[in-house]
């Protein structure tokens, strides 16, 4: 296995441990080489559900979700969506920290 699966596995059981035990169970099943025929079609179908978030129905949210489950499969995604999952996380947890820090100066007197 190379390091890029290494590191995908990972973040999905990172991701598993944060959703609903419904929602980590299908995770779980989706990651499974005989998941592979209804994947790559469920993972195209997020890609464009994320690129269309704009309507009210669908969100950013699939985009990601998609392209993890599409680099499952398509070895050249690997690396790519790790890095972008992982600067996007960090870049998510910085911003989550200032908000705090900004909220928690504005109540002091």
């Amino acid at each position: 296995m190379s390091k890029s699966a290494e590191r995908l596995n990972r973040l999905f059981d990172k991701l598993e441990k944060r959703v609903p035990p419904v929602v980590a169970g299908w995770l779980n099943w989706m990651r499974r080489p005989e998941a592979r025929m209804v994947r790559i079609p469920f993972g195209i179908l997020l890609v464009l559900g994320g690129i269309f978030s704009f309507l009210p129905v669908l969100g950013l949210w699939m985009l990601p979700l998609g392209l993890l489950l599409l680099a499952i499969d398509l070895i050249f995604l690997q690396a790519p969506v790790n890095t972008a999952i992982v600067r996007g996380g960090r870049k998510w947890t910085t911003w989550q920290r200032g908000r705090r820090d900004k909220r928690n100066r504005q109540d002091q007197p």
